[in-house]
């Protein structure tokens, strides 16, 4: 279904490729980070914009959190590849999100819908899209900038990852319970 929240999403969706060119080939981290902030932008306005016109989907339900997966993953690859995150934080998401991907293929071959996005689901993936540029303008600035970068990028990163780990927990559990109702 062809709707304003499905294209914020799909917009937000071609800033991925993007993203990497700027980070991988150019070397454009203020420009990567400009890509990042649209990207929130409109990851925020989907939604808002989907229940004030009343045109949520079924889509956008399903397209919504795996463009946030999407921008996670890559924004994490690329970070690690240019040496901005160690790689324990990146196996760490990745583990979080390859686990709970496996749970939802069960639950789909059973017949059990995926999991309702939750508001601390929303604030870890949040605080984790706005630590990431944080942490790549620490690497791609000096002074006070990337002092500023550094602290606040390192306080969204820790809030995020443990949110993430939180919420990775809680669908988990949610998941489990309803294939045990099965």
């Amino acid at each position: 279904m062809v709707t304003i929240p499905n294209l914020l999403t799909l917009l937000r969706a071609l800033g991925i490729p993007i993203f990497l060119y700027l980070v991988l080939v150019e070397k454009e981290m203020g420009w990567a980070v400009l890509t990042l902030v649209v990207a929130g932008a409109t990851d925020y306005l989907d939604g808002k914009v989907a229940r004030a016109l009343k045109q949520e989907s079924r889509l956008g339900e399903l397209m919504d959190p795996a463009v946030d997966r999407l921008y996670i993953a890559t924004v994490l690859i690329a970070m690690y590849v240019t040496q901005a995150l160690p790689f324990t934080v990146l196996l760490t998401i990745v583990a979080r999100d390859l686990a709970l991907g496996v749970l939802l293929i069960v639950m789909k071959s059973r017949g059990i819908p995926p999991f309702k996005v939750t508001y601390l689901g929303k604030a870890a993936t949040f605080n984790l899209l706005y630590a990431l540029p944080l942490l790549l303008l620490t690497d791609s600035s000096s002074g006070w900038v990337a002092d500023v970068s550094f602290i606040f990028g390192w306080g969204f990163a820790l809030w995020g990852i443990a949110l993430y780990l939180w919420t990775g927990l809680s669908y988990a559990g949610s998941g489990i319970r309803q294939l045990r109702g099965r």
